[in-house]
């Protein structure tokens, strides 16, 4: 006799208790899909339960990445579900296909870091801190106070009127 070596976790369990790495890595992937349904689905309500217009929206996800479609009532609203999207736990990156019914001007983003205020992105984008409620409202309502930002949060700065 002696000892044999094998693969330890190559072919079928033994007595069929337990499944092989085929097996659990369809389950594993079958789980992750499913996840990541459940997780659009809460973006899309999310999305729906703000007022946020969009016609046929979609969310889906893989892995940390997002896909938006939809038609967005205005610019505004399309940036808005961008960022309630972005803004989410576990996701990296957006990939923006929705359009738009009423065109207007893009706004610009900024990503907060650390020391942030709205007054002193205003400062920064409008040359004049009180202009802070401008960046509160467009960013509205997913904001609900303008003392609670956090670094790595995006927020919208649209162009003044």
């Amino acid at each position: 006799m002696g000892i044999f070596s094998f693969i330890k976790n190559a072919g079928a369990k033994v007595f069929g208790i337990g499944k092989t790495e085929a097996e659990e890595a369809a389950e594993s992937a079958a789980a992750k899909l499913k996840l990541e349904e459940a997780a659009a689905k809460k973006l899309e309500e999310t999305i729906n339960d703000l007022q946020l217009k969009v016609e046929g929206l979609e969310v889906h996800i893989n892995d940390d990445a997002a896909t938006i479609k939809g038609l967005a009532h205005d610019q505004a609203t399309k940036e808005k579900v961008v960022l309630v999207v972005g803004n989410s736990s576990g996701i990296a990156t957006v990939n923006d296909q929705m359009t738009v019914e009423h065109v207007e001007p893009e706004a610009q983003f900024h990503t907060v870091v650390s020391g942030d205020t709205l007054g002193k992105i205003a400062k920064n984008y409008y040359g004049n801190a009180m202009k802070y409620p401008v960046i509160f409202e467009a960013n509205k309502p997913m904001l609900k106070d303008p003392d609670k930002i956090y670094p790595g949060q995006v927020l919208r700065i649209p162009a003044l009127d």
